[in-house]
């Protein structure tokens, strides 16, 4: 049989950057395992361009893809607002696998339904949080685990150049609340503000919030949060006594992007740089400092979290891992808890 016989069928509901840019790519590359047969957009007329690259059929929404039976692994790369109906609606169409993009959800009882849908349909199913399948991220929390070192804080960073996407969300977020004019929300208004900040958080703090779980499994409180114009915030909490700052702003005409969690602990201080969104740059840089002023910086891997999530797409097919329902859901009731939590610290008016 060859390769490309033996290659199980990818749909992708979404045609935007990430699609083109590193899901696309990232199946290429894997094309001995996956191949894209299927490309559909909400209108715009991407998946006409993407699909012909790969010989594959275009569509429109989402229904004539499900019912393609070539298709037998579903991306879901729309909107996050449209994540959990479009996972419901994959199980229904008896699909063996979803890779859904980050966030799984905008509520938790729109998490729940998914995932328990899927459980319950044995649907094999990974969220494309990438930051947290980065290799980068294994070895740094082996250097945590090894030390047995206590962790002190955590501060994440991100700048970022402007992106169309996340600057539709301030907008449509100031339109539908405050019905302002587009695309200047008026961020003195507390609704609109804790709107945009909680739909930034879970659409640009999501990538890291898997790993923040990983250091700070309970959020105590939201001490303070505000939004950054023109898009950004800054989100300051506690947990397990540990003090945690979320920053990220994107400025009109930036040009370096820098995506950076530092961990201080008891006896170091690990940062772990990833690499610029929409490349495939290899693995995240991991570098540590100890309290003698020795720095150790371990060498950077060719794969990124992009190959790793559909890697373990793979291996959930295969058998040779198991769907971590629980792991899946409690990452997701841990992002919208942290959103609502900061949306209220912006309404209240909460400042550090």
């Amino acid at each position: 049989m060859s390769e490309e016989a033996m290659a199980t069928g990818v749909g992708i509901i979404g045609a935007g950057p990430g699609v083109a840019a590193l899901h696309m790519p990232t199946v290429a590359r894997l094309a001995d395992r996956f191949a894209v047969v299927h490309v559909s957009d909400g209108g715009s007329g991407r998946a006409d361009v993407l699909a012909a690259r790969v010989g594959g059929v275009a569509s429109r929404g989402h229904e004539e893809l499900l019912a393609d039976p070539r298709v037998e692994v579903v991306a879901i790369c729309s909107p996050p607002d449209a994540h959990a109906a479009q996972v419901l609606a994959a199980v229904r169409a008896g699909k063996r696998a979803i890779l859904c993009e980050k966030p799984l959800a905008l509520t938790l009882e729109d998490a729940e339904a998914a995932v328990e849908a899927c459980r319950d349909a044995g649907t094999a199913l990974v969220v494309g949080t990438n930051h947290h399948f980065d290799p980068a991220w294994g070895r740094a929390k082996h250097h945590l685990t090894a030390l047995g070192s206590r962790v002190r804080s955590v501060v994440v960073t991100v700048a970022l150049p402007p992106n169309g996407r996340y600057h539709d969300v301030v907008s449509e977020g100031a339109a539908d609340l405050a019905s302002a004019p587009r695309p200047r929300p008026d961020w003195s208004d507390p609704a609109v503000a804790a709107a945009i900040v909680r739909q930034l958080v879970l659409g640009l703090g999501i990538h890291d919030l898997p790993l923040l779980r990983d250091l700070v499994p309970h959020v105590d409180e939201v001490v303070y949060a505000r939004g950054i114009p023109p898009v950004g915030y800054a989100v300051g909490l506690i947990g397990g006594g540990v003090p945690v700052q979320l920053n990220a702003v994107m400025l009109p005409g930036g040009d370096d992007t820098l995506w950076r969690m530092e961990v201080t602990t008891s006896v170091d201080t690990l940062d772990v740089t990833f690499p610029p969104p929409f490349v495939h740059a290899g693995s995240a840089a991991v570098r540590v400092r100890s309290e003698d002023g020795r720095v150790t910086e371990y060498p950077r891997e060719g794969g990124d979290g992009y190959v790793a999530e559909w890697r373990a797409v793979g291996a959930l097919l295969d058998g040779t891992e198991t769907v971590e329902y629980d792991e899946i859901l409690a990452d997701a009731r841990y992002a919208v808890d942290l959103a609502d939590a900061a949306a209220e610290a912006v309404r209240e008016g909460a400042v550090a």
